[in-house]
């Protein structure tokens, strides 16, 4: 079904056209996109909120500044629907987060208009600090340089490294901070409580008023606009007193806060901005999910939804005919409840996540040892690590594709000093519609080269289970468990914990032709594919490492002392992956085989369906078939009898 746009929107195929419209059109134009976002979204899927509560926004910014020239860099993107819609990408839009599609995110390859691939928060500041020095040293006086980011993305330890180094570079930067006091989850944190004082403080709004209404006559002005400026600054300074702001003293003239709603006032405000040189910050106050009643009053379940009935706001779930098994996420959720009931020394933290990775069932049964510490991966991994010496046993949850941020971390903080943090790793592999910003696909490599670090993948929410049973035993130093986003299998999740030896996998099954070594819930489609070798009458061995480190040596021993045909599966970068692993191990103990590792190739993957990216990467069940083929020479033989 086509969707239709306004009459406006249908106009504007590019920013070029959108300045054609006269500043008393814009409020109908931002109604306009704002529908088509409900009507696309409601139907294709993808991020909801987040872009509905910038429709004002990203109309002002391409209408006032000379895009792509001036250059506009969105941080993290779930808020830049309506900045591709409008960039030349509406025609296509139905294929946004599809394979083969336009990305979720902006991407650079994808259009001239996206100055910044991003996907993890709080770079905006520091990547137009950096174009905002390259124009100066090229000489390009007259081009701008915005970074629009969210509240929560300002918690990030990034984004203040940024401002410190623009208050002193004076290059010509405005960070449009976009206030909504929302990031997935509600945001959390003294930046959060500081931003609310500013917006609802009588006296500085007494004062904010004034002040703008000084500044919208910047423009009559013309060459004395920086004598006006100076003026307004100390207008502010004196209605506050002795209240000070954040932002000025970090040398940035802060401008706000300013409703963020008000289409016709942004353009105002932006167009004296464009006269005011050096580094600026426009503090606009807005509503996620603006314009959707549901959206407004249910933020977090609508920053993502799925696809919707956009009349009746009911949420349409995929009907299925068996029962679905848990999630991943969900497990660990229930299971450190259940685990930190009998252990009152475990705590959970995360960075930001709490309902993606469901740490909020924890936080809601026990809210003092529970801990969302913001956007801020870093703090989360050396916070966990100063609690664990004071004996706690903290399990860090943080996003596979996000654990990258906080290596440093890892490494110095937790595995040097052998502290008992325990590292959950969701969305572990290919993450799906997210694309490569959020694929997990480094973790077993990156993780499996720190010396006194476990590195584990369950096979299924029992294994998951047992993993963080075992991990918060005594002495058990840095551990990592990683599983992968959405169901796992049916199993009983619920039975009783089982200790795990560390180091120890398992034989699921024997076989005679070839062996196949899988690490993590990828061994269940693993499992199907050995189903059908032995249709064929390829007898083939499984085994579940559970571990990448350490490796299980004697179960190895044993592999390559029956076998000299082995597959490796692992959703996972094939370079020093667990296939690389067992590889390592052939070579060091002189064994020789023939071994095909299967896994995610050394490329960066696209967007689509998860078992559209295990196909497109090679290591789905048809693959693993296909390899126990080739190695055996196999295609298919009689069955006995």
């Amino acid at each position: 079904m086509e969707i239709k746009a306004g009459p406006l929107l249908e106009k504007v195929i590019y920013p070029s056209d959108l300045r054609k419209l006269k500043p008393e059109e814009l409020p109908q134009f931002c109604n306009e996109l704002r529908q088509y976002i409900v009507d696309i979204v409601s139907k294709k899927g993808g991020h909801f909120g987040a872009s509905l509560g910038v429709v004002e926004l990203t109309a002002a910014l391409h209408y006032v500044y000379n895009t792509p020239y001036d250059q506009l860099i969105w941080d993290v993107g779930h808020q830049a629907y309506g900045h591709k819609l409008i960039t030349g990408r509406r025609a296509e839009f139905h294929t946004n987060r599809v394979y083969k599609g336009i990305s979720g995110f902006p991407k650079r390859s994808e259009s001239e208009y996206d100055t910044f691939g991003v996907g993890h928060s709080s770079t905006s500041i520091s990547a137009a600090l950096g174009m905002a020095v390259a124009s100066r040293l090229k000489n390009e006086k007259d081009r701008q340089h915005i970074a629009v980011i969210g509240d929560g993305a300002m918690t990030g330890g990034m984004a203040f490294e940024g401002l410190n180094h623009a208050g002193v570079e004076n290059s010509n930067i405005l960070v449009v901070l976009n206030d909504n006091c929302m990031s997935i989850d509600p945001n959390v944190g003294a930046l959060k409580e500081y931003l609310t004082d500013i917006a609802t403080s009588r006296t500085y709004n007494k004062a904010k008023d004034e002040v703008w209404n000084l500044l919208g006559k910047i423009s009559m002005f013309g060459p004395t606009a920086r004598e006006i400026v100076s003026k307004v600054e100390g207008g502010i300074k004196a209605a506050l007193l002795k209240q000070s702001n954040m932002f000025e003293s970090m040398q940035f003239r802060y401008f706000g806060p300013i409703d963020g709603h008000n289409v016709e006032h942004l353009v105002k405000v932006m167009n004296d901005l464009k006269a005011i040189p050096g580094p600026k910050i426009l503090h606009c106050v807005t509503v996620k999910g603006k314009g959707y009643k549901l959206a407004e009053e249910d933020q977090t379940l609508w920053h993502s939804p799925g696809l919707f009935n956009k009349d009746t706001g009911e949420i349409i779930k995929v009907k299925t005919e068996k029962p679905q098994p848990p999630k991943y996420q969900d497990v660990f959720g229930h299971t450190i409840v259940e685990l930190a009931e009998k252990n009152e020394k475990i705590v959970g933290v995360t960075p930001a996540m709490p309902s993606g990775c469901s740490l909020n069932i924890m936080m809601k049964a026990m809210p003092t040892r529970a801990f969302d510490v913001g956007i801020a991966e870093q703090h989360a991994v050396t916070f966990s690590a100063g609690m664990a010496t004071q004996g706690l046993v903290p399990f860090c949850n943080i996003y596979s594709t996000f654990m990258q941020r906080a290596y440093d971390q890892v490494i110095h903080d937790v595995a040097l000093q052998k502290l008992n943090v325990i590292f959950c790793l969701d969305r572990g592999g290919l993450a799906g519609a997210d694309g490569p910003t959020h694929h997990g696909a480094f973790d077993i490599a990156y993780m499996r080269c720190i010396p006194n670090m476990v590195v584990s993948a369950p096979m299924n929410e029992e294994e998951l289970r047992n993993l963080m049973f075992t991990a918060q035993q005594e002495n058990m130093g840095p551990f990592s468990i990683r599983y992968p986003r959405g169901n796992g299998v049916m199993v009983d999740w619920k039975k009783p914990f089982q200790l795990i030896e560390v180091g120890k996998g398992r034989k699921l099954r024997d076989g005679e032709d070839v062996a196949v070594l899988s690490l993590g819930h990828i061994g269940n489609h693993a499992a199907n594919a050995i189903q059908e070798l032995e249709s064929q009458g390829i007898s083939a061995a499984h085994y579940d490492m559970r571990f990448a480190k350490p490796l299980d040596e004697k179960l190895l021993h044993e592999v390559f002392t029956k076998f000299n045909k082995v597959i490796t599966v692992e959703d996972g970068c094939l370079p020093g992956g667990m296939g690389s692993a067992v590889v390592e191990f052939m070579t060091d103990h002189g064994y020789t085989a023939q071994v095909k590792r299967l896994g995610i190739p050394d490329r960066f993957i696209e967007h689509g369906t998860q078992v559209e990216l295990y196909k497109e990467c090679g290591f789905f069940e048809e693959h693993v078939i296909e390899a126990a083929q080739q190695l055996t020479g196999i295609k298919k033989r009689a069955i006995a009898g």
